[in-house]
């Protein structure tokens, strides 16, 4: 059958939609881009803020408008079930926990996967390892979309490593919705290290990128593993807010302090190692001198790129009965500031690494240009070469900059290091 695969949100939720194509393409069930031209869509949608609820609505909208049989997961399905059936009664609305069941509803003869590179995968596979979140984070509502946090165990984890590794993938990221208390669930119980050092010990994949983790959760031991030359130099620590008495209103476990002084220990220890950081402008409470705290805060550290974002309002959660709420255009402002911010800091962070050598994961191979992905997160463009595929690992010196992104030329991994 033809299956339209639409997915909105985070790292997990890529991942998960991936698994769910991988098994059915190896079912012998195709992929095609659009619901028009299929005969089942399935649309994994989101929830975390009220813009990636209209874009679900819009998808299931115009999924519905097609003769596709319509399947829908994901954070806003879960919370909005209802609702859903309500537009159309044959839809079929799958909770976040039985996501994987979508598999048996389509087929019941399933083939062994086999994980085969197309001109459309991705070259850098998500793999989830861990779903649900324990905390109470009061702006935040996924944890009553996902649940209580669950770990994949590290045996199933390593298969899915060792699987693409033997299908030619150089790289895979390590996801979850709340990576750093992976295995905390599990007997006996695990933790991330342990992970990655059984992934580090039993497989030879090239290189382990980590999807966001909170500061709190990195320690000395995590550290050492990051250490390991085949562990991307990149790491992504949502701070949220560079003020306490904000962090104290959203219910986060730390005080700029505590960042500060990770983020600083991080530093010293990998020089080049690039970070990102999520930020929420506007949240209720926050007054123009607040948000100057956050700005401040933010000028003052190495941070690689930014990813900022309006609080959005999000009903049942603490921070929605608060008092204070920021108006729309003051809190787009906000927002405007930051990302201005995250392109001086990304253009630095680039020009800072111009004549250092590099090795690249290539994404794409277009007529004219290669692009492709460093270990410390820079996004290189290459000149079309005709010995360079998409998936390689390719050596490459950074020579310039265009936009937010690096120029480099290939080079031979025989040539001496950083000319």
């Amino acid at each position: 059958m033809r299956i339209a695969f639409l997915t909105l949100g985070c790292r997990t939720n890529q991942a998960e939609s991936a698994r769910i194509e991988q098994i059915l393409n190896a079912a012998g069930h195709q992929t095609v881009d659009s619901a028009i031209d299929a005969e089942i869509c399935i649309i994994n949608t989101c929830s975390v803020t009220a813009k990636a609820d209209y874009q679900s609505r819009q998808l299931i909208s115009r999924a519905l408008k097609t003769n596709a049989e319509v399947f829908v997961t994901g954070c806003y399905a879960e919370l909005n079930s209802a609702f859903i059936k309500e537009k159309k009664s044959t839809i079929r609305v799958i909770s976040n926990r039985d996501k994987n069941n979508i598999i048996n509803m389509i087929t019941h003869n399933i083939s062994p996967i086999t994980l085969i590179k197309s001109q459309n995968e991705r070259h850098r596979p998500v793999i989830k390892v861990q779903d649900g979140c324990n905390n109470e984070c009061s702006y935040c509502i996924i944890p009553r979309a996902r649940g209580a946090s669950t770990s994949i165990s590290p045996e199933e984890v390593l298969e899915e490593v060792i699987r693409f590794e033997s299908n030619g993938f150089e790289e895979v990221v390590i996801s979850g919705i709340h990576l750093g208390v992976y295995g905390k669930d599990l007997k006996p119980a695990y933790n991330l290290t342990k992970l990655l050092e059984i992934l580090l010990l039993k497989s030879s994949i090239r290189r382990i990128r980590l999807s966001s983790i909170e500061i709190n959760e990195i320690s000395d031991d995590l550290l050492d593993i990051i250490d390991d030359s085949r562990i991307c130099k990149h790491l992504h620590i949502p701070l949220q807010s560079g003020d306490d008495t904000i962090l104290k209103l959203m219910k986060r476990e730390y005080s700029v302090a505590d960042y500060v002084k990770s983020v600083k220990k991080i530093s010293k220890r990998f020089d080049n190692i690039a970070l990102g950081t999520d930020l929420i402008a506007g949240f209720p409470g926050e007054s123009d001198s607040l948000f100057v705290n956050t700005l401040e805060l933010i000028e003052s550290m190495n941070f690689t790129y930014l990813h900022a974002f309006p609080y959005s309002l999000r009903p049942g959660t603490q921070a929605a009965e608060m008092l204070f709420h920021v108006p729309l255009p003051i809190k787009r402002m906000r927002v405007k500031r930051l990302r201005e911010m995250s392109h001086r800091k990304k253009i630095a962070f680039i020009n800072n690494n111009i004549g250092l050598d590099h090795h690249i994961v290539v994404e794409t191979v277009d007529e004219n240009v290669i692009s492709g992905t460093t270990s410390n997160y820079i996004k290189v463009l290459l000149p079309r070469n005709g010995s360079i595929v998409a998936g390689s690992l390719v050596r490459i010196r950074i020579t310039g900059i265009e936009n937010e992104a690096a120029l480099a030329f290939p080079i031979s991994d025989t040539e001496p290091l950083d000319k």
